[in-house]
C-alpha cells in the first residue's frame, strides 16, 4: 500500500509543475491548494531537497520549486523515495535477506514478477503526464 507520504509527494510535485514560472512557491500555498496539513509537508519537502527534486530556499521570497522538467520526475523514483521499496513481499525488499525458502517457494516466481509489474508501470508514468488534462480522468493520487 502506497502511504500518504508517497501520495502527498506525487501531489506537491504536481502542483509545484502546474504553477511553476520560475519563482520560489512558498509551502503554505502548496498546503492550501492540496488540503493538506503544512506540517506534515514539512516532514515531506526535506526528503524531496535532500534528493534534489527540488530547490527550496528560506525566509522572504523563499519556497520551493522544480529543478528540471516535469518530464524529468519519474513516479516510481519519487515513490522508492519516499515508500523506501515497492516489494509487495519482505523477501523482495531492498536489503532482505536470502530466504531459506526461495528455493522451493512456489509463490516467489509469482511476487517477482508482480514486483517487476508494479516498477514498470510506475516507471512509465511522469509528473508530466499529471499535467495534460485528460489526466485527471486517468489517475486519482
Amino acid at each position: 500500500m502506497i502511504s500518504t507520504r508517497g501520495r502527498y509527494a506525487l501531489r506537491v510535485l504536481i502542483d509545484l509543475a502546474l504553477h511553476q514560472n520560475g519563482a520560489y512557491i512558498p509551502m503554505k500555498e502548496v498546503a492550501d491548494r492540496q488540503a493538506i496539513s503544512l506540517k506534515y509537508l514539512e516532514k515531506i519537502m526535506p526528503i524531496l531537497i535532500k534528493n534534489k527534486l527540488v530547490d527550496g530556499m528560506h525566509g522572504k521570497g523563499g519556497g520551493y520549486r522544480l529543478n528540471r522538467a516535469p518530464d524529468e520526475y519519474v513516479v516510481g523514483d519519487i515513490l522508492r523515495l519516499t515508500e523506501g521499496d515497492l516489494a509487495p513481499v519482505a523477501c523482495l525488499g531492498c536489503n532482505a535477506a536470502p530466504c531459506d525458502r526461495a528455493a522451493e517457494c512456489r509463490t516467489l516466481p509469482m511476487w517477482t514478477q508482480f514486483y517487476e509489474l508494479t516498477n514498470r508501470f510506475f516507471d512509465g508514468i511522469t509528473i508530466a503526464d499529471f499535467l495534460e488534462a485528460e489526466a485527471a480522468d486517468n489517475y486519482v493520487i
